[in-house]
């Protein structure tokens, strides 16, 4: 196995300089690096990270902290890592993750022994009990989903009011005025998730002052009674005309359910939903839906993780993204 020296032999320099251009603590003129860098392809050098972790005071790992739920929809929650893991090993990082249940004591755990250089949230609650350790750590953190105090850390979510304000406004324009709007599961309300009532909140409001009925009712995440529950839902409603999914497990069956209840799409009920286009490409989703986008998000919190990690003080202040709704037209609506 190649090592430092093997390294500093084969491009002329000292074994400091060859440190120098790894962990970057001193400026190196770029024709050396070039032959550092041309060593280091040549031989296969791998350096160590224990080594470099000594040396720079940093691991190059992140902790990507989540924890499965049972009322959760797993392949809702697996969209979000892909993003996330590619991008940090772009960027030269690598994720450890942590899911725990009990997640205060694995982040204090893994920040306190310096195995991560900064920290990702995911399946963030209303009042998340890891934010204040995360605070108190001294590393830098940066959350998928929205808290009710966001401060001294980086936020990325989509802004789901507005996005029950696109729907909702979609179906106004055709006519609708008898809408029914399944929700995410009752636990995932009770649990604290804010994506769950910004959404139904928004739009119950935003009905109200469109002059819309809306009837709103938990979903579920497992079937067969996913599948029950929205047929018992269109059976309480038979005059509704149009039907907004907010969850991953009823969207999912959907196609499903429908056909077996004998509902054709659009003719006898509109259907608008919010998934991501792979979510919607795996289960085959002909609907018209605002874009959750878990790969935008997970891609902007590593590059804002890494900038903070990097640049300390210089990468800016901290604040709340919200990404903009976009709803793509499937022709899953029509005009009543």
């Amino acid at each position: 196995m190649a090592t430092i020296g093997d390294v500093a032999r084969a491009a002329g320099v000292s074994r400091s300089t060859v440190s120098y251009a790894l962990s970057g603590k001193r400026a190196i003129s770029d024709e050396t690096r070039r032959r550092i860098e041309h060593a280091i392809t040549t031989l296969g050098f791998t350096p160590n990270a224990g080594a470099q972790a000594l040396a720079t005071s940093r691991t190059k790992v992140i902790g990507l902290m989540l924890h499965f739920h049972e009322d959760e929809f797993a392949p809702a929650v697996l969209q979000y890592l892909l993003p996330i893991t590619d991008t940090a090993r772009d960027l030269g990082y690598d994720i450890l993750m942590v899911t725990d249940v009990d997640g205060p004591e694995a982040l204090r755990r893994v920040t306190k022994t310096g195995m991560v250089d900064g920290v990702v949230l995911l399946d963030v609650t209303h009042d998340d009990p890891r934010l204040e350790p995360l605070r108190a750590s001294g590393k830098p953190g940066v959350l998928v989903g929205l808290p009710n105090d966001p401060a001294g850390l980086d936020v990325f979510d989509l802004d789901f009011a507005a996005a029950a304000r696109v729907l909702l406004d979609h179906l106004h324009g055709l006519g609708h005025r008898r809408i029914i709007l399944i929700t995410p599961a009752q636990e995932v309300f009770d649990r604290g998730v804010s994506y769950s009532w910004r959404f139904r909140d928004a739009a119950v409001e935003h009905a109200a002052r469109l002059g819309v009925e809306i009837h709103t009712h938990y979903g579920e995440n497992e079937q067969p009674s996913s599948g029950r529950a929205l047929r018992a839902v269109l059976d309480a409603h038979p005059d509704a005309t149009a039907l907004v999914v907010h969850n991953d497990g009823s969207a999912a069956p959907l196609p499903m359910t429908l056909h077996e209840h004998g509902v054709s799409v659009p003719e006898r009920l509109s259907v608008v939903s919010l998934y991501s286009r792979a979510f919607g490409r795996a289960f085959s989703l002909p609907y018209t839906a605002v874009d959750t986008s878990p790969a935008e998000l997970g891609r902007l919190a590593i590059h804002q993780l890494v900038k903070r990690m990097e640049d300390g003080e210089r990468a800016g202040p901290y604040g709340v993204h919200l990404a903009a709704p976009h709803l793509t037209d499937r022709a899953s609506t029509a005009r009543v």
